[in-house]
């Protein structure tokens, strides 16, 4: 039997997740993620339109001796004249909700995308540029750090590749948490490339759950599993809705996965509780 396209993603992502983080392609992995939810897209042309804006971003480097040299501010405002000027990629603030807008593939054929989405074509670019950049895991709003000799720029790619200054964070904590929300340690916290990959996906998670879609926001964890088999936290959640669908051994098998990665502390002593109750069910 003939492969299908989601098979040929699947397999790629059993590949990838065997690869150090360092030697993932984060916008290859994320069109693969894509090809699985959206089969019949066009992900060769997406694929062009993604080496189309690496070579923008080679040239523009080339042609800025300033970005090049170290400067992390003007590499991101050559990155952000790139990426939200000449090929028009924006946040999509009227249907933010849109599971589009985390499909690499509908990303690059819409020029809209939730943050994260946006973040991949930033690090992509950055990293095809030769500057080093990172996801920042800041709480509810994805942002990017695009490095320098003299230190960091940091980038609201949901605005228009904006640069953020202290008050800026300040006012975006606030928007985010509320008024007494105020910085503090630990919220610019580098995420590494399958961080990021597995934040893209889990917008389709949620989105599905919230939907009722549970059969659906399984799927989803278990491909991300494809790229993070060592991920406790997924292996907990494809158990549990393992269970909430009255898949007693797929549970079972999942949830003892995740105490084999994590068998200490508290979390794990409450998966243990789960997994005697689910025994009993099966005797």
């Amino acid at each position: 039997m003939a492969s299908t396209p989601q098979d040929e993603a699947r397999a790629a992502l059993d590949a990838a997740g065997q690869l150090p983080d360092a030697e993932l392609d984060l916008a290859s992995v994320a069109l693969q993620f894509a090809r699985i939810d959206t089969p019949d897209a066009d992900w060769r042309g997406a694929a062009e339109a993604l080496s189309e804006l690496a070579q923008a971003a080679v040239a523009a480097a080339t042609l800025h001796a300033d970005a090049d040299a170290g400067d992390a501010e003007r590499r991101r405002e050559v990155l952000a004249s790139v990426i939200h000027g000449r090929f028009r990629f924006a946040g999509d603030t009227e249907h933010y909700d849109d599971p589009a807008n985390a499909n690499l593939i509908q990303v690059t054929e819409r020029r809209r995308g939730l943050p994260v989405a946006l973040g991949v074509l930033w690090l992509h670019a950055a990293e095809a540029a030769g500057w080093a950049a990172h996801g920042i895991d800041f709480p509810g709003h994805f942002l990017v750090a695009v490095e320098g000799g003299r230190g960091q720029a940091l980038v609201d790619v949901f605005a228009g590749g904006g640069g953020l200054a202290a008050p800026d964070l300040r006012a975006l904590i606030k928007r985010i948490e509320g008024e007494k929300a105020e910085l503090r340690p630990g919220l610019l916290r580098l995420m590494d490339k399958r961080a990021v990959l597995l934040r893209l996906q889990n917008n389709i998670k949620l989105r599905r759950l919230r939907a009722g879609d549970l059969v659906g926001a399984l799927a989803c964890t278990e491909d991300m599993l494809r790229l993070a088999p060592d991920a406790a936290l997924l292996w907990r959640e494809a158990g549990l809705m393992n269970q909430r669908l009255d898949r007693i051994g797929a549970a079972l098998g999942c949830l003892d996965r995740s105490l084999a990665i994590e068998p200490e502390g508290e979390t794990a002593r409450r998966i243990r509780t789960v997994v005697e109750e689910l025994r009993h069910r099966l005797n």
